[in-house]
């Protein structure tokens, strides 16, 4: 299997995303961002990014643990937090699942762990709105792609400084951030349910999956090339399928065209349109 150029410059990649940071928070007028802490890599190396651009007085994490949320995952977004220096708090989220599992009734994991997602970022909004803050996104490209994250959950965010990475160009720059070797090398998890893994559910390493996305879009190459390279149709067809499926969750509502200028497809200046 021939592997795609996935290499990045972690030092220019740094100041680009500091600087994506810094610029897209003072054109709102705010000053802070709030964060979901959850322990794993994507979310330390957006806190890690958003600390060198602001300053770590800047940034309030947040850690939301369900009851069967594991222990590690606290200890490892502690990490975080104390090589940061960031002030943060922890909001256990089981009895607003639990409450909405009531209302409801039983649900399989699936829709549990949807809830979950949904209820931290409710948390989230609210307390960015306490903090006068924005929320900080956490979702890599892998992730964004594939559709492997929960809409209005842990997919929403005001900015997303690592959605253009692949999971495996996130871990490169981990690295040159000085994250904490415990959260870059433990395997990718959403931490839903006991012993979850990222890569089982998907069927594929992300490294795997990495090489295939960067050549299906990035290089924009016909999915016959991409078996020709080594990948099995299989494969192919799935990770096609996985892309395609999930394009409503990577863009706004789609609205109804009845007027001369409807909002998403005639009224679309950028939020410093008056500029």
């Amino acid at each position: 299997m021939r592997e795609a150029d996935l290499g990045i410059d972690p030092s220019a990649t740094t100041d680009i995303l500091t600087g994506f940071i810094r610029s897209e928070l003072e054109r709102t007028g705010l000053s802070r961002l709030v964060v979901g802490l959850s322990g794993g890599l994507d979310s330390a190396v957006s806190t890690y990014l958003a600390a060198v651009a602001l300053g770590p007085e800047r940034i309030h994490a947040v850690l939301m643990p369900y009851r069967s949320s594991s222990r590690e995952s606290l200890t490892d977004a502690a990490l975080v937090v104390d090589a940061l220096g960031i002030g943060s708090e922890t909001v256990n989220i089981t009895a607003m699942v639990e409450g909405c599992r009531e209302s409801v009734g039983e649900m399989d994991r699936l829709r549990l762990g949807n809830v979950m997602a949904r209820c931290r970022m409710t948390v989230l909004y609210d307390l960015s709105a306490r903090e006068k803050a924005l929320v900080l996104g956490t979702s890599n490209k892998t992730e964004i792609l594939l559709g492997y994250g929960t809409l209005h959950g842990d997919m929403a965010s005001a900015l997303n400084p690592i959605g253009d990475l692949y999971k495996t160009q996130v871990r490169q720059l981990a690295r040159h951030l000085q994250v904490p070797d415990l959260v870059v090398s433990k395997p990718p998890s959403a931490d839903l349910w006991p012993d979850q893994s990222d890569e089982d559910e998907l069927g594929f390493t992300y490294e795997e999956v990495d090489n295939l996305l960067a050549l299906l879009v990035d290089a924009r190459v016909s999915p016959a090339t991409a078996v020709e390279k080594g990948f099995s149709r299989e494969m192919v067809d799935r990770v096609l399928n996985l892309i395609t499926g999930s394009q409503f969750k990577r863009r706004l509502p789609v609205i109804a065209k009845v007027s001369t200028r409807s909002v998403g497809w005639d009224f679309r200046y950028p939020r410093d349109w008056k500029s």
